[in-house]
């Protein structure tokens, strides 16, 4: 059985940020699951919010529990960003689960010092206003690229409105765990199956020397350069990834000939 396709968000948005992939790699014969990481979109922290300390593994956690009540035992995990932290973390909690994995604009390496303190004020900020908005004015620059933020007005908007339907809660969530989250190019290195990096050449989030290292880690991995695309090329450049996507696809698991 062929496995299935497990799409992973980036931070701070949703699942919504990958409908215009899930068409086209469904269609092409995979079954796809898209959930919402904890405390975003569908997955709203309750009003005592989550009872456990801000990790990966708590968000790996709740995807590994979607995936057990559908049972999916057989995956290729895909995470962008925050998803592609989360997709690694699955591969130290469940690795005989995954069949592949496609790492999109992401980075396995720990946050500096300085970074992880930017991570931990931002929570701070996001929690004090009781509002995504700020977070939006200072995110946006550097989620989308160039091309896009000069060329596509509506796309600039879309995300921009994601943005402030975040929970703050969710946010500040995410930007702790993040902050604490370990190396992973040891991790990577381990696994057996096949690897996907794919890279916006216009992403500054998560620069080409990242991209590098996860290639070089993984023992059998292809790399694939969307142009004019920044940190988001789920939005910026759907289709691209599609057909990055669906050739991984078939590579690892080849479907039958229908008769």
């Amino acid at each position: 059985m062929a496995p299935t396709v497990v799409l992973l968000h980036a931070f701070p948005l949703d699942k919504r940020m990958w409908d215009d992939v899930v068409g086209p790699v469904a269609e092409s014969g995979w079954d796809v699951v898209v959930p919402d990481l904890a405390g975003f979109g569908e997955s709203r922290f309750g009003a005592d919010g989550p009872d456990d300390e801000p990790s990966l593994a708590h968000l790996a956690h709740g995807v590994l529990a979607i995936l057990d009540r559908l049972g999916v035992s057989n995956s290729v995990v895909c995470g962008l960003s925050l998803g592609g932290y989360v997709a690694m973390e699955i591969v130290r909690q469940d690795p005989a689960r995954i069949a592949g994995i496609a790492l999109v604009d992401t980075k396995a390496t720990a946050d500096a010092d300085e970074a992880r303190a930017n991570r931990l004020r931002v929570a701070d900020q996001v929690l004090a206003a009781g509002s995504t908005e700020a977070l939006a004015r200072a995110m946006l620059p550097n989620l989308l690229g160039a091309t896009t933020r000069e060329s596509r007005a509506e796309v600039v908007e879309r995300v921009r409105g994601w943005i402030h339907e975040t929970d703050p809660a969710a946010v500040a969530f995410a930007q702790r765990a993040m902050a604490a989250r370990p190396d992973s190019l040891a991790d990577l290195a381990s696994l057996a199956v096949p690897g996907l990096v794919v890279w916006g050449d216009e992403d500054t989030l998560a620069p080409r020397a990242e991209q590098d290292l996860m290639v070089a880690a993984m023992r059998d991995a292809r790399f694939v350069e969307i142009p004019g695309a920044g940190h988001l090329t789920s939005v910026e450049s759907p289709e691209a990834l599609s057909r990055a996507l669906i050739t991984f696809l078939t590579d690892v698991h080849r479907l039958p000939q229908s008769t």
